[in-house]
C-alpha cells in the first residue's frame, strides 16, 4: 500500500498557506436593473410582483423572469435582466462600454445605492415605460464580506484595497471597495469590461492585496 502521509502533509501545508492569504471568489456582474415597487407597477401592472427565476450568490437576491428594454440617446438594449427584490429607488447598472453605447450623458462610477450624479435612461416594460432620472451608474468594483471574514482578514467596511484577479490575463485591480455586512456572502463583483480586461470568462478567484 502506498504511504500517503507525505502527500497529506503537503496538502495540509498548502491549505495552511492558502488560509493566510486573502483568496476570494470573483463573479462577473452583467448589466441589470433594480426597480422600485412603484416603477415596477408602471412597467408591468398595478400590484405586480417579480417572479424569481434563480437565486444569486448574495442571500435574498435573485434573478427574475421579467426583462425590460433600455433606451438611450444613441441606441437601445433589449432583454435586460431585473434583479430582485424591489428596492427603494430604481437603479440601472451598466459597464462603461454599455453607457457609451447607449449615449448616457453622465457616466458616473458609484457604489450601489449611491445615485449622486447618476445618468438618465428610458426603461420600457410589458405594460408601460418610465423616464428613470438619476438612475444609471457604473458600479464601483467591490468585495462583499461578512463581519467574521472582515475580522479574520483585518479589513473594515469602506476600506479600499487592491485585488489580483487570476486568469489568462491576470490583473491587479486598484480602488476596490470593501463592503461588510452579515447579510453578505464573500465575493468580489466586477463588470464585463473589467472581466474582459483580465481575461476572466466565467467565475474565478482573486487575492486581496493590502
Amino acid at each position: 500500500m502506498t504511504d500517503n502521509s507525505f502527500f497529506n502533509k503537503i496538502s495540509d501545508s498548502i491549505k495552511y498557506e492558502l488560509s493566510k492569504r486573502k483568496i476570494i471568489k470573483v463573479e462577473i456582474s452583467a448589466r441589470h436593473v433594480h426597480l422600485s415597487q412603484s416603477d415596477l407597477e408602471i412597467l408591468f401592472g398595478k400590484g405586480y410582483s417579480l417572479t424569481p427565476k434563480r437565486d444569486l450568490s448574495q442571500p435574498g437576491q435573485y434573478l427574475s423572469e421579467e426583462r425590460v428594454k433600455l433606451v438611450g440617446l444613441k441606441s437601445e438594449m433589449n432583454n435586460i435582466a431585473i434583479l430582485g427584490p424591489v428596492r427603494k429607488n430604481t437603479q440601472v447598472e451598466l459597464s462603461i462600454s454599455d453607457a457609451r453605447a447607449l449615449g448616457i450623458k453622465n457616466i458616473t462610477i458609484n457604489e450601489s445605492g449611491q445615485l449622486d450624479g447618476a445618468g438618465d435612461i428610458t426603461i420600457i416594460g410589458k405594460n408601460g415605460s418610465i423616464e428613470a432620472k438619476n438612475s444609471v451608474i457604473v458600479a464601483k468594483r467591490h468585495i462583499h464580506l461578512r463581519e467574521k471574514d472582515a475580522l479574520e482578514w483585518n479589513l473594515y467596511n469602506g476600506q479600499i484595497v487592491k485585488v489580483k484577479v487570476y486568469g489568462i490575463r491576470s490583473l491587479i485591480f486598484d480602488e476596490v471597495v470593501v463592503r461588510v455586512s452579515d447579510k453578505f456572502m464573500p465575493a468580489m463583483h466586477i463588470d464585463f469590461d473589467e472581466a474582459n480586461a483580465c481575461g476572466l470568462l466565467s467565475q474565478g478567484y482573486g487575492e486581496i492585496i493590502l
